[in-house]
């Protein structure tokens, strides 16, 4: 808790170079944040078991259990954590794929510090769910989104969405039958410049799709081709 009783948002940093994390470790303090180091996936798993996280971030070559290995682990536990991925793996089919196996970001070694505090600041924003929206819960069709908590339900179950598919989903869903161009989605989403490879948003989208796939409501997001994506309902 901070001095006016409210809670410190906690951030899981797991990288095995031990300057580096350190670095991140000081400068996420200095944003307010608790950050808690791990310098291997297998010891990032461990922590997750004992004690609750606000957002990863991970490197990917690890020894133990790799950056990868991670991802897909958290993933596989049906948790919504925010996961950054800080690699110098910095081909788009290796981005495209960190993304599509779950994680919210990606950020380029050597990354400016600035940078990452920016896109910590970015998925915590996403991820609080403490203030209710003036808007109210959205109706799409069957999809129920509820800004408040955050969720998506179908037909009143809930779908189990990264912050950032959920992000998506909600902008779409706020804009039916709105086009939004890759750029225009990305821009209103994260609130930061398109500075990303268009398939960011594309594999975003994709794993969007696929888990509102079994709800037969993966339809509901269009792509336009040349332009972008739509929400245009069809129930």
């Amino acid at each position: 808790m901070d001095g006016r009783g409210n809670r410190i948002p906690c951030v899981l940093v797991v990288e095995d170079d031990a300057a580096i994390n350190d670095v991140v470790c000081t400068r996420l303090g200095r944003e307010g944040l608790e950050a808690v180091a791990a310098f291997s996936g297998s010891e990032a798993q461990l922590l997750m078991e004992h004690r609750s996280f606000d957002l990863v971030i991970t490197d990917l070559m690890l020894p133990g259990c790799s950056g990868e290995g991670l991802v897909k682990a958290i993933r596989n536990r049906g948790n919504g954590l925010p996961i950054i991925v800080a690699s110098a793996r910095t081909a788009s089919a290796d981005k495209v794929a960190l993304l599509e196996l779950g994680a919210d970001d990606y950020l380029a070694k050597p990354f400016d510090l600035d940078e990452l505090a920016a896109r910590v600041a970015v998925q915590l924003r996403h991820r609080s769910n403490s203030v209710p929206s003036k808007d109210g819960v959205l109706q799409a069709g069957r999809w129920t989104i509820d800004p408040a908590s955050r969720t998506l339900a179908i037909d009143g179950a809930a779908v189990d969405l990264t912050p950032t598919e959920y992000a998506f989903a909600e902008m779409l869903c706020r804009h039916p039958n709105r086009v939004f161009s890759k750029q225009e989605l990305f821009e209103a989403v994260r609130g930061e410049p398109y500075a990303a490879a268009e398939n960011t948003v594309s594999a975003h989208i994709s794993n969007l799709r696929t888990k509102l796939k079994p709800t037969g409501t993966d339809g509901y997001i269009q792509t336009v081709w040349g332009i972008g994506f739509k929400c245009a309902p069809s129930d």
